[in-house]
């Protein structure tokens, strides 16, 4: 049966008084993931941020997800029955803890009114309804460097800065460096029957990594089943019969239409521990510019932690990244 308006409609503390201002679940159609798009994309192109999701990319993340249930974990706002802002909670396991990490997008004409204060609540509000009976568990928020708004809301909610992280870019992928891969190793195609053995060998690099997030198999079949995949633009290492390293490249084409660029981003970039510090992290990322090049690629872009103890800030440096957006994560304790 399909859920009527009064089915979803939301009361939330201390709305703004807007007029026509109304406050609901998501609906499981099309229209409501397309709406959700149109207005992160408004949100993003105004505040810089490169990500630009499509209605399905969206859909299949939440849909995917085990610690989101998108008809009770998402909100949607609308005034007059436009969508002006989105927001929400997911519960992700990061280094044994279970953290609850809030979000929420609102469109640049309706800011300074009072709904990102009312959505961060009803987010905390929700967060406190899903955790009833645990333990310990954490509260988590990211904004980027320029967004004030977003800062001082978290701030002013008691949430805390605890970690620093960069989007760098390559604004060419021209003169990229000669890195060899270390003796005894070798890069070679991407099979489908290797699909689970690269997926479980970027799990256990990654755990190394602060905070790090545990992957499900529901990761697993979001990342084989996207439409985007094209494991030629991969790199993995080998050593004999062991993945020494890999690197996952993408190319977002509608995101590249509304930027108007040619750019391929490394997603994952991981080494594991016994391959590390013998330059391999260098080579596998050259080898990953070279492919975007020859994709027709004319531009990079990555994450990474400011703080990351292998050095990969400097590593990606010397490749010819630069830094183009800072962010924070913030935390604050379920009980603050």
């Amino acid at each position: 049966m399909t859920a009527t308006s009064d089915d979803i409609a939301l009361q939330l503390t201390d709305a703004p008084p807007i007029d026509g201002l109304r406050f609901r679940r998501l609906r499981d159609d099309d229209a409501d993931y397309e709406s959700m798009a149109d207005l992160i994309a408004e949100a993003n192109l105004h505040d810089g941020h490169p990500w630009l999701p499509t209605a399905k990319l969206l859909r299949d993340g939440l849909e995917a997800s085990v610690g989101v249930d998108p008809a009770t974990d998402v909100v949607i706002t609308e005034i007059d029955s436009r969508a002006v802002a989105e927001s929400g909670v997911e519960r992700v396991m990061r280094d044994g803890v279970a953290v609850y990490e809030i979000w929420g997008t609102v469109r640049p004409d309706v800011r300074r009114r009072g709904l990102g204060r009312a959505l961060l609540r009803e987010n905390l509000r929700r967060v406190s309804e899903r955790s009833a009976g645990e333990q310990a568990c954490d509260v988590r928020g990211q904004a980027a460097e320029n967004e004030a708004g977003h800062r001082a809301l978290l701030e002013g909610a008691g949430f805390e800065p605890i970690r620093w992280f960069f989007d760098m870019r390559r604004p060419t992928l021209d003169d990229i460096p000669d890195a060899p891969l270390p003796d005894g190793l070798e890069i070679r195609p991407i099979t489908a029957d290797q699909h689970r053995a690269i997926f479980d060998a970027e799990r256990e690099a990654f755990r190394d990594h602060w905070s790090a997030r545990e992957q499900t198999d529901e990761d697993f079949k979001l990342t084989y089943s996207r439409p985007e995949l094209d494991t030629g633009l991969w790199v993995v290492a080998w050593d004999g019969a062991e993945i020494a390293a890999v690197v996952q490249s993408w190319i977002w084409a509608e995101e590249n239409v509304t930027h108007g660029v040619d750019r391929g981003w490394l997603e994952h970039i991981s080494v594991r521990r016994p391959w590390r510090r013998r330059g391999l992290a260098r080579a596998i990322t050259a080898e990953a510019l070279r492919r975007l090049a020859a994709a027709g690629m004319t531009e990079a872009m990555l994450g990474v932690d400011a703080e990351n103890p292998t050095g990969a800030l400097g590593l990606y440096q010397g490749l010819g990244f630069e830094v183009n957006k800072r962010s924070t994560t913030y935390r604050r304790s379920l009980g603050d």
